[in-house]
C-alpha cells in the first residue's frame, strides 16, 4: 500500500512570510542558505567611496530625513576590511583607479559594488582620457543608481535593489555558506563525508 504524505500549512494574513520561510506558531522551516542570505541582505556595511559631488548625496542617506539605517546600512565604514559593500559615488579617474581596484580587493567575501551617479556609471559628461567611462572596467558592479547627481532616495532604492539581489543568491557548495570556518577540521571531514 502506497503511503499518503500530507501537508498541513497554517497560514493566514497573520503569519508572516519572509522569503520562502514560513512562520506558523513557534516552528520555523527554512534552510540555512535562505537564512543566511536574509542575515546578510539587512546588514550589509557600506564602503564609504566618495569621489566628487555624488558623495554629499551619498552622505544625506544616513541623515535623519532619509536614514538609510531603517535597511540595515547604518554603518558606513572607512576601511574595507570591515565592509562588504563599496559605493562607488563620483567620477573616478584613472589615476584613482588602482587604488579602487586596490580597496575592493581588500574586502572580505561575498561583497558588492553599488556604482552612483552617471559619472561613476558611464563617465558621465567627462569623455576625455583622464577619467575611466565606467566603473564596471575596474570591479565587476552588482547595481547602477542613474543621474547627476541621484537623490538619495535614489541610493536607497539601489541598496533595496542590492539588498533583493542578495536574497535569491543562493550558494553552490556548503564551503560557500562561510559556515565551515567556523568548524575544526575532524567536524569537516564530517560534513564532507
Amino acid at each position: 500500500m502506497p503511503k499518503r504524505i500530507e501537508t498541513v500549512v497554517l497560514h493566514d494574513s497573520s503569519t508572516p512570510v519572509l522569503g520562502d520561510i514560513q512562520k506558523g506558531g513557534s516552528v520555523v522551516l527554512t534552510t540555512v542558505d535562505t537564512l543566511l542570505s536574509q542575515a546578510r541582505a539587512h546588514a550589509l556595511w557600506p564602503l564609504t567611496f566618495g569621489l566628487a559631488c555624488c558623495a554629499i548625496e551619498m552622505m544625506c542617506t544616513v541623515a535623519s530625513r532619509f536614514d538609510l539605517a531603517r535597511f540595515g546600512s547604518e554603518a558606513f565604514r572607512a576601511t574595507p576590511r570591515q565592509a562588504d559593500v563599496m559605493i562607488i559615488a563620483g567620477r573616478l579617474s584613472k589615476k584613482m583607479a588602482p587604488v579602487l581596484r586596490q580597496i575592493y580587493d581588500q574586502m572580505p567575501e561575498p561583497k558588492w559594488v553599488i556604482s552612483m551617479g552617471a559619472c561613476a556609471s558611464s563617465g558621465g559628461v567627462y569623455n576625455n582620457y583622464a577619467i575611466v567611462q565606467g566603473a564596471d572596467q575596474v570591479v565587476p558592479v552588482d547595481v547602477y543608481v542613474p543621474g547627476c547627481p541621484p537623490s538619495p532616495d535614489a541610493l536607497i532604492y539601489g541598496v533595496m535593489k542590492l539588498q533583493e539581489k542578495i536574497k535569491k543568491t543562493r550558494a553552490k557548495s556548503f564551503s560557500e555558506l562561510r559556515i565551515a570556518e567556523s568548524l575544526n577540521p575532524r567536524q569537516m571531514e564530517e560534513v564532507r563525508s
